[in-house]
């Protein structure tokens, strides 16, 4: 698997990946070259002085020089280890995993570090589970509390909590943190529960995740392994969450506050979205596959995964609650706004079709699949629409369902349903 990806923040021509247990350089034109060992499993933290690069990987860490091309794990006797790490004014700074200290390098050299160069980071007595820097400050993330630490110049640990830069709010997973738009973003944790999705607001955390989405996280077993990854597209800056354990993936759109469920298709079903971690290089956003050492390039006029078959689906409730008097209806034509038009020219796509299936018990069963085209190439008028599509029963309230796998691009604007009530309350 791609435990960590990272562009340098001097040099820019190169990329390093961290794959297996396994350190790689990439350049442009995506060689890669083995640079040497990084031990453990699982999602590495990685920092960079323009300098060095640091890789916390847990009980060890290690530091690749550029100019030297030395790359050499930290054995440092007075390291204890180090689950994440950023780096601030000339220093890197990590968290010792299991406790509540934070300890930093000497100013300009990871591989060396001073006895009394660390600190407890005292205001609650929950752990430390990450470090962050942001805006020159450190943001300490306990299991319940949140602290933030600026460079006070003081020796031998030059850090300090800014007073009155404490909240009550705390990460559940360390590498659920990402920085996008100008703020952090992680999952948090409290002594009253877990499971919230939070921004920073100033020093405060502000909640972006909504019931919906809190419902889905905390019915997972296993939380604590969630990753995190962010990205810009188009103008939208997205904030990516996978949870492993659970094998879901979801996705927080800043551009419009909304949240969407990100899956790859594989054998008949829905799966995490392949991507695990995320780097912008070669003008390119790149993301590390989860599962095994490939890169990926997210591209908008692909469609695919690796290859792979790639599904969308879009349900909804066409009469919200308050509009709907629970009296049934006779559904008679739904209208899918979209392009059309966008078919391909040979093969699967070449005539793109569309599902519509519909469900009147909640979601529980739902009818049988009625296929449509959305307009072979060229054919830019042409309608979508299913008619007859019968009446309500039970719950007397409808879910509609649209989903397609063409290899074509899809844009759907709406969709308009026409139908008429009954008076009968039978």
């Amino acid at each position: 698997p791609i435990r960590g990806l990272w562009t340098h923040t001097t040099a820019g021509l190169d990329a390093y990946v961290v794959s297996g247990n396994k350190f790689y350089k990439i350049d442009t034109n995506y060689n890669a070259t083995l640079l040497g060992t990084v031990e453990g499993t699982g999602p590495v933290s990685i920092a960079d002085s323009g300098i060095q690069i640091f890789i916390a990987a847990g009980a060890n860490a290690y530091v690749y020089t550029e100019s030297t091309n030395t790359f050499q794990k930290v054995t440092d006797p007075d390291f204890a280890g180090a689950t994440t790490v950023c780096y601030i004014d000339g220093y890197f700074a990590f968290n010792q995993p299991d406790s509540q200290f934070i300890w930093v390098t000497d100013i300009l050299d990871g591989t060396v570090i001073n006895p009394l160069a660390f600190a407890a980071a005292e205001s609650s007595p929950d752990e430390v589970v990450a470090v962050v820097s942001n805006n020159r400050e450190v943001w300490v993330f306990g299991q319940g509390t949140t602290e933030v630490w600026y460079d006070a110049a003081t020796t031998p640990f030059p850090l300090a909590p800014i007073q009155g830069a404490y909240n009550e709010i705390g990460c559940v997973a360390p590498f659920s943190i990402a920085k996008l738009d100008n703020s952090l973003f992680w999952l948090g944790a409290d002594p009253r529960g877990f499971g919230i999705v939070y921004r920073n607001q100033g020093y405060n955390g502000k909640r972006v995740s909504t019931h919906a989405i809190e419902y889905a996280i905390q019915s997972y077993g296993d939380i604590t392994d969630a990753v995190a990854y962010t990205y810009q597209q188009e103008g939208h800056a997205f904030y990516v969450l996978n949870f492993p354990s659970a094998n879901k993936t979801w996705v927080y759109d800043v551009a419009t506050g909304a949240w969407h469920e990100r899956a790859s298709w594989f054998n008949g079903s829905f799966m995490r979205h392949r991507g695990q971690c995320q780097m912008n290089f070669n003008s390119q956003t790149v993301v590390g596959d989860y599962e095994n050492g490939n890169l990926y390039v997210f591209d908008l006029d692909v469609y695919a995964d690796n290859g792979e078959v790639q599904k969308w689906v879009r349900s909804w409730r066409p009469l919200p609650p308050n509009q709907n008097n629970l009296k049934r209806t006779a559904q008679h034509t739904l209208q899918l706004t979209c392009e059309s038009g966008v078919g391909i020219n040979l093969g699967q796509g070449s005539d793109p079709q569309v599902m519509l299936r519909w469900s009147d018990d909640g979601g529980h069963t739902w009818s049988s699949e009625h296929w449509i085209s959305m307009g072979k190439i060229g054919e830019y008028g042409y309608r979508a629409i299913w008619r007859r599509l019968g009446m309500t029963t039970k719950l007397r309230d409808r879910i509609y369902e649209v989903s397609g796998t063409d290899p074509t691009k899809t844009v759907i604007v709406g969709a308009e349903l026409f139908l008429s009530g009954t008076n009968t309350n039978g």
